[in-house]
């Protein structure tokens, strides 16, 4: 898993240390013990979100260095200051800089997941026997990189996910440069083609053509279902689904399950960056 990569790490930290809020000393003797390092923390957040284990034995994992009430306080606080929010922004306008978003074909899609322990935001998975799960539905460019998401239950289609989708692309100012959109058959309907339409999306792709039949004799045959452009998406899924926490995602709370997915992709697009800085020749245009 490259999020535990120690160069991938710690570029993460060196973006995410200036964005935590200075703590306050307010004991009125200044004897108490030394406050955890705030790096500790952040690793044990890490290796849960990798391996999907919970505190105590992400706790144990690295060492017993912080004990897992401090971690899940830390968490509360930097969610307060909207620590995770802010520094899934900077990667992708890091990315956009660097790399530079391609969204002339940009595709949609959704992935639901195990949520064991129910809470906000979970729902029952028709495609796990009714047991309890959630969502994510995700809009990325050309290759893959995240550029807006929802979550909400596994029992909700993905069209009802569709507006909070393009609304989180939107609010990033991305919207208006999408040229295609792809989505599978089960998007195509009028509400989402209505929504289509007022954001100026006009080149839609529901996959229509995907079907097809080929006769031989008195036999048909039917012919492979190609994704077209659609496979980005899956694939940027299927990274995804490599971070245990989300695979099977035991929190409780819908702004627990944000911040992980958010550092998720913060991962990602960090671990992009590197190749590509690794990758880059002076006689060879970079390659993807």
């Amino acid at each position: 898993m490259r999020a535990l990569d120690p160069e991938v790490f710690d570029a993460v930290w060196a973006a995410v240390e200036p964005l935590l809020p200075i703590h306050e000393d307010r004991h009125p003797l200044g004897c108490h013990r030394r406050r955890t390092s705030d790096r500790e923390c952040f690793r044990v957040m890490v290796v849960r979100l990798v391996t999907g284990c919970s505190f105590e034995d992400a706790e144990r994992l690295c060492g017993n260095v912080v004990s897992d009430t401090t971690v899940r306080a830390r968490r509360d606080e930097w969610e307060a200051a909207r620590v995770f929010e802010a520094i899934v922004e900077e990667a992708i306008c890091a990315y956009d800089r660097v790399i530079g978003l391609d969204l002339s074909e940009v595709s949609i899609d959704g992935s639901q997941h195990k949520a064991p322990t129910g809470g906000e935001g979970t729902g029952r998975n028709g495609a796990d026997r009714g047991k309890l799960g959630w969502k994510w539905s995700l809009v990325a460019d050309r290759w893959g990189i995240p550029i807006g998401w929802a979550t909400d239950g596994a029992n909700r289609h993905d069209v009802v996910l569709f507006p909070a989708t393009i609304a989180a692309a939107k609010s990033r100012g991305l919207l208006v440069d999408v040229e295609t959109l792809h989505l599978d058959r089960g998007y195509d309907s009028a509400a989402v083609r209505s929504l289509c339409a007022e954001e100026e999306i006009s080149d839609l792709d529901c996959g229509r053509q995907r079907r097809g039949r080929q006769r031989r004799g008195n036999r048909t045959k039917k012919l492979p279902e190609p994704l077209g452009l659609r496979w980005t998406i899956e694939r940027t899924n299927s990274w995804l689904t490599n971070f245990g926490q989300l695979r099977r995602c035991t929190d409780r709370k819908i702004a627990h399950r944000l911040a992980q997915f958010a550092l998720a992709i913060t991962f990602l697009i960090t671990a992009k960056l590197i190749d590509w800085r690794d990758r880059w020749t002076p006689d060879l245009a970079p390659i993807r």
